[in-house]
């Protein structure tokens, strides 16, 4: 018999590992994949929206029934419209046409409201994110509202020291090396932060779009993996949280996508393949008996508008 949860809330986290079998290099190299997927929005950002509500309410940053804004290109402001909606704070998001329409529709289901900041045809580039951090900061002005700020806020890393901690759990401490795409930053600093204590041999990966890889030193540019990417060095980054960086391209991450549906029966978003696509890079070049982890950070259900205008119609 399995126990009652409280709320929804309850059930995020403790998501489970699931060795690949198919999309793997052929020197016996274990690639696992977290399944973030699982999380009660099918994404690994809804602990760091819990994270980051709770902490401010705890302090009082953030009073009772008080207003929340974010700017989010889609999966932070789903999961804060989730963690809003159960702790009843009004939620103000501040995002894009340039992300996928079904997570624009998610968060107006949960209640949110939004303001879209148009795009360059649909390309995420430094001038969109800035945009929208610009907008959402005057919002919060204007209004009285918490602005969560996910760029800056650190609250969040104490939701990917619990991620990290699970990962060790699961892996029985076998693993050599830690594969995370880059968004604001939080997630390859928290669980690098936390297992670089538990084993300090363990190697970590950077992945980045291959058409904005700032972090590795390369142009700024315009691409479309939602989530990742914001096409400058963000607040949270510093030098020494990776070992080593991965570009990744639209083409490639979308191409493992299908890969990963079809092979392994995993059906993720192109963040997920970015990952999915460095991680197999990295697998490729260890020695036989070698663990890579990597993660699933969100479902594919949250793309579908997108991934139907790359399928073969149905006659």
């Amino acid at each position: 018999m399995t126990s009652v949860r409280f709320n929804i809330l309850d059930t995020i986290g403790n998501t489970s590992i699931v060795q690949l079998q198919n999309a793997v290099p052929s020197n016996g190299v274990r690639i696992l994949m977290k399944m973030e997927s699982s999380n009660p929005t099918g994404s690994m950002k809804d602990r760091m929206a819990f994270a980051m509500v709770t902490a401010a309410e705890n302090d009082g940053r953030l009073k009772a029934g008080g207003a929340v804004v974010e700017y989010t290109g889609g999966s932070t402001g789903v999961s804060l419209a989730l963690v809003c909606s159960v702790k009843k704070h009004p939620l103000h998001v501040v995002t894009s046409d340039a992300f996928s329409k079904e997570k624009l529709d998610h968060m107006r289901l949960l209640g949110a409201e939004l303001t879209l900041i148009p795009s360059d045809n649909g390309k995420q580039t430094e001038k969109l994110t800035k945009d929208m951090i610009r907008e959402a900061h005057a919002l919060a002005e204007r209004t009285g509202a918490y602005i969560t700020a996910q760029m800056d806020n650190t609250d969040q890393l104490a939701a990917y020291t619990k991620l990290a901690d699970e990962i060790y759990k699961q892996t029985e401490g076998q693993m050599d090396v830690f594969v995370q795409s880059v968004g604001s930053g939080a997630a390859l600093r928290g669980v690098s932060e936390r297992l670089r204590r538990l084993d300090n041999r363990i190697r970590f990966v950077a992945v980045e779009p291959d058409e904005s890889a700032v972090l590795s030193g390369g142009p700024s540019g315009s691409h479309r993996i939602d989530g990742i990417g914001a096409g400058y060095v963000v607040p949270l980054w510093y030098d020494g949280i990776a070992d080593e960086f991965q570009a990744v391209s639209t083409a490639d991450a979308r191409a493992m996508v299908d890969r990963l549906a079809r092979e392994e029966g995993l059906f993720c978003g192109l963040s997920t393949g970015a990952n999915a696509t460095a991680a197999l890079r990295v697998a490729e070049r260890l020695k036989p008996g070698s663990t890579v982890v990597t993660v699933a950070c969100d479902s594919g259900l949250k793309y579908m508008s997108s991934f139907r205008q790359h399928m073969e119609p149905l006659t």
